[in-house]
C-alpha cells in the first residue's frame, strides 16, 4: 500500500521511519518533508492545508492512506474533504474530523468539553475583545501565577505563565488588543495555574476502543534548569518514572474513558491519535491540553519504544479491531535531545551547513528542519532541527548516549539542552523518599 504523510518535522520523520519497516508499505510520501525523510520516502512539495493538491497527488499516485502529523491540516478539516470527495472517502485517513480537531483547535471549547463531561482540569474562564474589561477585573480576583492561553493554535508557544496582576495585564492586552498570536488569540483562556509535574499520554482511538500507548515528558523551556522562553519542545522521556500503574489507571477511568464518551454523546467521530498533557498534582491527573496528533518532540521517544507494525496499528484503526490488537513496547528508556538554531525561538537565520550527522552512532536522528540546498548538502530550514534519539537499560544510559551524538552534530550557533530528564534522574535518585518535583504548567 502507498503512504501518505503530511508534515515537515522530526514528528513527521519518526512516522515515516516507523512506517517503512512495515513490510505492507509499498511506497511512502511526505508532503512537503526534509532531508531526513528523502532518506527512505519521495517529498511531494505541497503545502499541508492545500487540500485540492493533495488530493490530486493522492488520487494520481493511488494513495490508500493518509497520515496527517501536523494539527493545521486536521484543524482546518483536511479528513472531512476526504469524507466529502467521492474518490477520495475510501482513503483511510489517520486524523480526526474537523468537529474532533476542535479539541485541539480551540481551547475554549476544550475546556468547556471538560467541564461538560466531568474531566479534571484547572478551573478557567475565556474573554475577547468584546469582554476586555471583565477579563481584566477578573485577573484582579486570580491567585498567582496564573495562566493566559491563546485559544488557537500557536505553534506550541501561545501559553504565558504571569506572576503578578501587572504582567498578566500586560500580556493579556498584547494578546487581545494587538493580536500577539494573530487570529489564535482573538479569545484568551485565563486558566488557575495548578502546581504539578508534566506528563504526556497518547491513545491511538477510533472513538470508541483505543490503545494506550508509552508515556513521555516533554521539556519546553529553552533555558537549561526549565528556564527561558517556550518553545515547541526542546527533549522528552520515555517512560517517565512517576506515570506508574496506579497514576494510568487513574488517567484511564478520569480522564480518557470519559473523553471518549463525551465525544460520543456529542456525536463526534474520532479516528486517529490523541495526545492529552498531564498535569499530576500530588499523584492526581488533571488535563492541561488536548492535541490531536502525536506530539513533537515526544513521538521521537515513543515510536522507537513502539516494537508492533506501526501499518497494522493503523489497519486495526480501520478495522474497528484496537480491542484485539497487541501492542508491544520496548522496556528500555528512550531519551531524546533537540538540536536547534542559536536565537530560537526568537530570530534565527537559516541555511547553516550542518555537519557531523554520520558521526551520530548508536542513536535515531530525526530531521526537524532542515532541507537539502542546491549542492545537496543538509541545511538547516527551520528553528529545531534535529532529534537525536537514543535507547538504553535506564535513563542515565540513555541520555549519556544522546548528549555524546547531539555533540557530534555540528552547525554555526548551534544549540540543545544538556540536561533533559535533569528532574526525573533526580527524582529516581531520591526514590521512595518524596513527591516529585514541580514544574511550570508549560505545555500548549
Amino acid at each position: 500500500m502507498k503512504v501518505l504523510i503530511i508534515g515537515s518535522g522530526a514528528r513527521e520523520h519518526a512516522i515515516a521511519w516507523k512506517l517503512s519497516q512495515s513490510q505492507y508499505c509499498e511506497k511512502i510520501f511526505v508532503a512537503p518533508g526534509n532531508a531526513g525523510t528523502a532518506q527512505f520516502a519521495t517529498n511531494v512539495d505541497v503545502s499541508i492545508t492545500d487540500f485540492e493538491e493533495i488530493a490530486k497527488f493522492a488520487t494520481d499516485f493511488d494513495i490508500m492512506m493518509v497520515v496527517v502529523g501536523q494539527e493545521a491540516a486536521l484543524v482546518d478539516g483536511i479528513h472531512d474533504y476526504f469524507l466529502a470527495t467521492e474518490y477520495l472517502k475510501e482513503i483511510l485517513v489517520v486524523g480526526p474530523c474537523k468537529a474532533g480537531a476542535q479539541l485541539e483547535g480551540s481551547k475554549d471549547f476544550s475546556k468547556k468539553f471538560m467541564q461538560q463531561y466531568g474531566i479534571p482540569t484547572a478551573k478557567s474562564q475565556t474573554f475577547t475583545t468584546d469582554n476586555f474589561d471583565d477579563g481584566l477585573a477578573y485577573l484582579q480576583t486570580q491567585n498567582y501565577p496564573t495562566v493566559l492561553k491563546a485559544d488557537g493554535l500557536a505553534a506550541g508557544k501561545g501559553v504565558i505563565i504571569a506572576q503578578d496582576f501587572e504582567e498578566a495585564s500586560f500580556h493579556f492586552k498584547d494578546m487581545l488588543q494587538n493580536a500577539r498570536f494573530g487570529k489564535a488569540s482573538a479569545k484568551v483562556v485565563v486558566e488557575e495555574y495548578l502546581d504539578g509535574i508534566e506528563v504526556s499520554a497518547f491513545i491511538l482511538t477510533d472513538g470508541k476502543d483505543y490503545l494506550l500507548l508509552p508515556e513521555a515528558k516533554d521539556y519546553k523551556r529553552i533555558g537549561e534548569g526549565d528556564t527561558g522562553l517556550n518553545t515547541g519542545g526542546m527533549g522528552s522521556i520515555s517512560p517517565v518514572s512517576f506515570a506508574d500503574d496506579v497514576f494510568m489507571q487513574k488517567v484511564k477511568t478520569r480522564i480518557i474513558e470519559p473523553t471518549l464518551k463525551g465525544l460520543q454523546s456529542e456525536n463526534i467521530p474520532y479516528s486517529g491519535f490523541l495526545f492529552i498533557g498531564l498535569m499530576s498534582v500530588k499523584g492526581e491527573p488533571y488535563v492541561i491540553e488536548y492535541n490531536v496528533r502525536l506530539g513533537d518532540p515526544e513521538t521521537e521517544s515513543i515510536l522507537p519504544r513502539i516494537k508492533s507494525d506501526l501499518f497494522e496499528m493503523f489497519q486495526a484503526l480501520h478495522d474497528h479491531t484496537l480491542g484485539q490488537f497487541k501492542l508491544e513496547i520496548d522496556p528500555r528508556t528512550a531519551a531524546t535531545v533537540m538540536l536547534v538554531a542559536g536565537g530560537y525561538p526568537e530570530n534565527y537565520a537559516k541555511e547553516k551547513e550542518i555537519s557531523g550527522l554520520d558521526q551520530a552512532k548508536d542513536v535515531h536522528v530525526f530531521h526537524a528542519g532542515t532541507k537539502l540546498n542546491h549542492d545537496h548538502k543538509v541545511v538547516t530550514n527551520g528553528g529545531r532541527v534535529i532529534a537525536v534519539t537514543a535507547l538504553g537499560e535506564n535513563l542515565h544510559q540513555a541520555l549519556e548516549k544522546a548528549n555524546t551524538a547531539a555533540s557530534a552534530i555540528t552547525w554555526q550557533n548551534r544549540y540543545f539542552r544538556r540536561d533533559i530528564g535533569f528532574d526525573l534522574k533526580a527524582l529516581a535518585d531520591k526514590k521512595g523518599t518524596a513527591a516529585a518535583p514541580e514544574h511550570d504548567q508549560i505545555l500548549g
